[in-house]
């Protein structure tokens, strides 16, 4: 069978309708991928409701029957439904792009198409953008309509601070109450000592966290081409910088952030999947559901029970 054809990701990010862009990764995303690798958590017991004839009897509770001499059945929320929340990074550093569109460009609409992949199987679907805090966010859930809410939600404008990643993680904290698959979609270009105790008390509370880190090619090289003068895009100051003369530097810099960045989630049990803007986004989004290790619900669930 030929291998499927992928859109140019400049030619499918020219289209402004976020919902159409979604749309159109997500026929490049079918082919080959046809059943979600993730699954519901596993059953809640909310509350006990009388008995009906037709009602499935595996579920009656024999314990209530002897107390009570009535038959009742135990009822259980999202017995296979996800509950999932998207967390996007909109800071002013994810504004940079090498290619005509930039990294949140490409970001959102990956967020975009998962939250139609998900809505598509019935799980539960929330979104949050944050910088420096959290400022658009609708919690998971399901219902008709839901799907344009979180496309108009994923498509709002942002301030464009800097990041502050360990408030709005705190703040998908105070927001998933129930255990949650939190998927964080960011280029991770923030000190880690800002965000790592963050990820702890996520995977403490039994949440099942997932990283896409989003790197544009050039910021993976610094091939810029002339010396210039270049700013800084989260806090505006300016550098002179010769790329020819500061490169061996820069990815020795570069290289050594990334390492601890994925030693540190590695260490709190989170899988960092990175993906850079230059690849077809359907690509991109087959090869993080088709690579999704178990350790992560390993490590949530040991520290829960710690």
């Amino acid at each position: 069978m030929p291998a499927p054809a992928h859109l140019d990701p400049a030619a499918l990010l020219a289209i402004s309708d976020l919902e159409l862009r979604a749309r159109t990764v997500m026929e490049g995303l079918r082919s080959g991928l046809h059943r979600s690798p993730f699954s519901g958590f596993s059953a809640e017991f909310t509350e006990y409701r009388q008995y009906s004839p037709g009602d499935d009897l595996r579920y009656l509770d024999w314990k209530a029957y002897a107390r009570t001499d009535r038959f009742y059945l135990k009822k259980f929320e999202e017995e296979t439904n996800l509950r999932c929340l998207l967390l996007l990074d909109t800071s002013r550093s994810m504004d940079f792009g090498s290619r005509g569109y930039t990294k949140l460009t490409y970001a959102r609409t990956l967020a975009a198409t998962l939250a139609s992949f998900l809505h598509g199987q019935r799980d539960l679907i929330g979104a949050a953008l944050f910088d420096q805090t959290v400022h658009h966010a609708v919690a998971p859930r399901w219902r008709p309509g839901h799907l344009q809410h979180l496309y108009a939600l994923l498509g709002r404008e942002s301030p464009g601070r800097t990041t502050a990643m360990g408030v709005a993680l705190q703040e998908a904290l105070r927001l998933c109450r129930k255990r949650t698959l939190i998927v964080l979609l960011s280029d991770f270009l923030s000190p880690l000592d800002e965000w790592s105790e963050s990820f702890a008390e996520l995977a403490a509370a039994g949440h099942d966290v997932r990283v896409l880190q989003v790197l544009d090619p050039a910021e993976r090289t610094l091939d810029f081409g002339q010396a210039a003068i270049w700013q800084d895009l989260e806090n505006d100051t300016e550098l002179y910088v010769d790329p020819a003369q500061a490169r061996a530097a820069y990815l020795e810099k570069f290289s050594a952030h990334n390492t601890a960045v994925r030693q540190l989630l590695h260490e709190h049990g989170v899988p960092l999947h990175v993906i850079d803007t230059a690849q077809p986004l359907d690509e991109a989004l087959r090869a993080f559901l088709q690579n999704q290790p178990r350790r992560a619900s390993r490590v949530a669930r040991r520290r829960a029970s710690a």
